[in-house]
């Protein structure tokens, strides 16, 4: 890994924490819980996550952001152990990408919308999705009840 990328990595690793720890108290029955109007169900925006985290590692991969790729599952977003084994396999992808990088590569930038990304803020904005997903999914869990994981309550608020 490019020594530019092993802080912001750190801060990523850090920032899925809160992600399994969110799957160890999920229910299947509470993936399927929708706040109403126009959000999805609790299990769909665990998958779009998964989606989101896909498209990152990818982009190490190919110096493209391409935020295309939806998982063609649709059991997938029912079954908490399933989610989060599909997650694991997104974060061993994501390491996977970072490993692969040379010293050479420290310069390469992501094509995102029209732009280029620096690597190092790339991998920042992933974090920023990560820190944005907890925010929304902290509103399903407060309609669900007052189970929250670990140490929630303290650091969404």
């Amino acid at each position: 890994m490019i020594a530019e990328l092993e802080k912001p990595y750190r801060q990523v690793r850090e920032s899925l924490v809160p992600r399994d720890e969110l799957f160890a108290v999920l229910t299947n029955a509470e993936l399927a819980f929708s706040p109403g109007g126009g959000n999805p169900p609790l299990g769909a925006l665990c998958v779009s996550l998964g989606e989101t985290a896909h498209t990152y590692a990818e982009s190490f991969r190919t110096f493209k952001a391409d935020f295309s790729y939806r998982c063609q599952d649709a059991n997938l977003a029912r079954n908490v152990d399933r989610l989060q084994a599909w997650h694991s396999e997104k974060d061993a992808a994501l390491a996977a990408a970072l490993a692969q990088l040379a010293a050479a590569d420290a310069n390469r930038t992501i094509a995102r919308d029209g732009e280029q990304i620096p690597l190092a803020e790339h991998l920042l904005v992933y974090n920023e999705a990560l820190l944005l997903f907890y925010g929304k999914v902290y509103v399903y869990l407060r309609a669900l009840g007052p189970k929250l994981p670990n140490k929630w309550g303290d650091w969404v608020r």
